[in-house]
């Protein structure tokens, strides 16, 4: 697994502890799901100050980011490009699972446990939206 970078272990270093661990969790089955995908490398970096990861190949797949902010404190929230059908498709796939605008946004319950396949999928789904898009 990618070791964090130190602007994005620092923005974290804030949040609190149930979102961090939501965080490291989310982390690790986002880095998975590229992985499994076969996207190759990501690039994970700070975007608008959210960790965010994007697969380096050109054409492959879309960014996802992740943020706590104090104005949902409850929730970890994933963010998608909102061009894309991403949080349409998992309002479909997992109805009711997690708070969804349908658009660019997921809120996951810090007081429950984060839904591991609906990560996961969301992932996949990101990191390989161009090369789907695409037939691929």
């Amino acid at each position: 697994m990618y070791p964090l970078s130190r602007e994005i272990r620092d923005q974290i270093a804030r949040w609190p502890q149930a979102a961090q661990g939501h965080f490291h969790s989310a982390r690790a089955l986002a880095l998975g799901a590229a992985q499994g995908a076969e996207t190759g490398p990501l690039d994970e970096t700070l975007k608008w100050g959210q960790p965010a990861w994007r697969p380096r190949r050109p054409r492959t797949g879309s960014t996802l980011r992740l943020n706590w902010s104090p104005a949902r404190p409850d929730h970890l929230m994933a963010f998608v490009d909102c061009k894309t059908d991403l949080a349409s498709l998992m309002s479909t796939r997992f109805p009711g699972q997690f708070e969804n605008d349908g658009r660019r946004s997921l809120a996951f319950d810090l007081n429950a446990p984060l839904p591991q396949d609906a990560i996961a999928q969301l992932a996949h789904l990101t990191f390989t939206y161009h090369r789907r898009k695409r037939g691929g």
